[in-house]
């Protein structure tokens, strides 16, 4: 049985690659770093490391998705904002 019934793409697999990545990266960050304890950031959460790439990633979902329903293809300026998104949420969060 193969893959073609997903469509799969190279911006598909790129996408499932960098998720793999940051959470290979997160476990790698993790052991060498032990620093789970949770931090009170501006929302007023108290989140690890764990609970912000979480935040991180499914905030980038619905901001591509509100990007695409109102500025549509390409989405560089949407992958801009996901990225000031994972910096401000890593930081501040």
């Amino acid at each position: 049985m193969g893959l073609s019934w997903m469509a799969w793409t190279w911006p598909t697999a790129a996408f499932f690659i960098v998720v793999l990545s940051s959470i290979v990266t997160m476990i790698v960050w993790e052991h060498f770093s032990p620093g789970g304890n949770p931090r009170r950031g501006i929302f007023g959460l108290d989140t690890t490391r764990g609970d912000r790439l979480f935040i991180s990633w499914l905030g980038t979902g619905f901001i591509n998705l509100g990007y695409l329903a109102i500025l549509g293809p390409p989405l560089w300026g949407g992958l801009a904002l996901t990225i000031a998104w994972f910096v401000f949420v890593f930081r501040y969060v």
